[in-house]
């Protein structure tokens, strides 16, 4: 019988960097390119360690996962690292009072903590096999500073990602949709005509279409294009099930939500509202790999598929374990910005040119998450490395 890992210390090691050619917009909330700007940038790293010298480690413990992570920590010391569905049932209540971001992050540690026990990744633990994983070029923003600033450059860029081997491609518009619908409009058409019918196409306005009436003109001209799902259309912040239901009577292109809702009670709320035809489901934000599996295999059930959000290692694990999924969002890219993300890991990529020639990525092959933090460069960019509780 397995001895038991018992958490001895939980730490959050902070560290802050700069991106080039990055900038914000005009709300100071989207990521823009701007020619020659750097922007301050920054994130923490978990580490929860055990008796038996195993570490369990990953990135997104900034923020208000900060505060999750703090609250649950004085219930973590001393327990089994190893009972993950204790510990997220346990974690969960405790956090019912917040969005419970933290929960995610440590419990992807614990399944980092589990593969290096029984050296397998991930993937391996939860049934899967190593496949190819179809990605689709999520773009940043559009932006007024020359870079995606018209619908042609939109459609340029589509037409450089497709022949790289993309299969599919996801345009973040403007910041001012609210007060330009149009162009939004036009970009949608210009990008289908660029690339041709075989293309997957997607646009996330990211809850900055103003009202309705702007949603159904943008989702005609999704239907006009034949796009394969729009998401996050308008400023209800993605949370109304009754107002999704009715753009989904009234637009036939899919529609994929509940990026902003979290956890699998609230997801499947708002599959059985028909609010939904896709479902957006993060490991960050959703439970980490045990609250997302439990998405994926609720949603199975119905014969509705999940898509994971953002480009992440654990999202690459789960994907290689699920069936009813379709592609990995690689990104944020664009064509005149290197990256958008600190190089904290060894060995591995998510920018633009991280596909193979058929437009697709691997989950890592090593134990647990499978790819090992790179804490060269986290040390030389740290900022504070501090225990949050310890036996």
């Amino acid at each position: 019988m397995r001895p038991a890992a018992k958490i001895t210390r939980i730490e959050v090691t902070t560290f802050q960097h700069e991106l080039e050619n990055v900038s914000k917009d005009y709300n100071t909330f989207n990521m823009v390119y701007e020619k020659d700007a750097t922007l301050k940038a920054g994130g923490g790293i978990l580490s929860i360690y055990t008796d038996q010298g195993v570490v369990g480690e990953y990135p997104g413990a900034g923020g208000n996962a900060l505060a999750d992570i703090q609250t649950v920590a004085p219930y973590l010391i001393g327990k089994d690292a190893m009972k993950r569905e204790v510990h997220y049932n346990a974690m969960k209540r405790g956090l019912r009072h917040s969005a419970a971001l933290g929960l995610g992050i440590v419990d992807i540690c614990l399944w980092d903590i589990a593969g290096k026990i029984y050296e397998e990744p991930l993937f391996q633990l939860l049934g899967g096999e190593r496949k190819p994983l179809p990605a689709y070029a999520s773009t940043l923003h559009g932006d007024e500073n020359g870079g995606l600033t018209t619908p042609q450059d939109f459609a340029d860029f589509a037409v450089t990602c497709r022949d790289m081997g993309y299969p599919a491609f996801k345009i973040h518009g403007w910041g001012l949709a609210g007060e330009n619908i149009q162009r939004e409009v036009d970009n949608v058409l210009a990008v289908r005509d660029a690339v041709g019918p075989d293309m997957d196409l997607m646009i996330d306005p990211a809850n900055e279409v103003k009202n309705f009436g702007d949603a159904l003109k943008l989702g005609k001209a999704c239907d006009e294009a034949e796009f394969f799902w729009w998401e996050d259309v308008f400023m209800d912040g993605g949370v109304s099930t009754f107002a999704h239901r009715k753009l989904r009577q009234l637009i036939k292109t899919p529609l994929l939500q509940t990026e902003h809702i979290r956890l699998p009670e609230q997801h499947m709320n708002f599959v059985i509202a028909d609010g939904t035809d896709y479902v957006r489901v993060g490991a960050h934000e959703d439970g980490g790999i045990t609250g997302a599996m439990k998405i994926f295999h609720a949603c199975e059930s119905v014969g509705l598929d999940v898509e994971t959000h953002g480009p992440d290692p654990a999202h690459r694990h789960i994907m290689s374990a699920v069936r009813n999924t379709n592609y990995y969002e690689l990104g944020l890219v664009h064509p005149n910005v290197r990256t958008t993300k600190a190089p904290i890991w060894v060995n591995y990529s998510d920018d633009l040119d991280a596909v193979d020639e058929n437009g697709c990525v691997l989950a890592p092959t090593g134990p647990g998450i499978g790819v090992p933090l790179d804490w060269d460069w986290i040390n030389a960019h740290k900022t504070e490395t501090r225990v949050i509780a310890e036996l």
